[in-house]
């Protein structure tokens, strides 16, 4: 078989291309360590209703942090507690969220929050909210035979 010098050239440089940015991920990847960013901070997920702040669950007005509301979440079978999460448009709100038993999603529709909940491990994300409405809070994570029953719901409220 016979290839054209210049085949030969494209080949030689998309394989190397290839190797380079093995070699380039796998440094990273291992170098730095490979995990979630927020996965920082781990709890007894067995004993998560024992625990602060899960231990309160739900939308809290802090003060002397960089924002406003700490919004406490809590997976488990099938279940998002509370039900309801409800913050007044304008807010800066930290989200606190982990599972208590099996890996579960935390996507809110219609917005940038998404979160994967692991049982052991809490996930954080901050944004502010500004725009008035419901929005739906869904597992996007397969997490069993009840996975699309489980939702919940985050209300942006007008304050006045």
């Amino acid at each position: 078989m016979h290839l054209h010098k210049y085949e030969k050239y494209w080949l030689v440089f998309g394989v190397g291309s290839l190797i380079v940015f093995l070699l380039i991920t796998g440094i990273m990847a291992f170098h730095n360590g490979s995990h979630p960013p927020s996965a920082k901070n781990t709890i007894n997920h067995e004993k998560v209703d024992e625990i602060a702040p899960f231990n309160n669950p739900g939308v809290h007005k802090v003060e002397g942090k960089d924002w406003d509301y700490e919004a406490v979440v809590v997976a488990s079978a099938f279940y998002y507690d509370p039900p309801v999460l409800e913050v007044p448009v304008g807010a800066k709100v930290k989200f606190i969220a982990t599972s208590k038993d099996v890996v579960h999603g935390f996507g809110v529709a219609g917005t940038n929050i998404n979160m994967m909940l692991e049982p052991g491990y809490v996930s954080e994300y901050v944004t502010t909210v500004n725009k008035v409405g419901e929005y739906l809070i869904v597992c996007n994570e397969y997490c069993g035979a009840g996975h699309a029953q489980m939702h919940s719901m985050l209300k942006v409220v007008d304050p006045k």
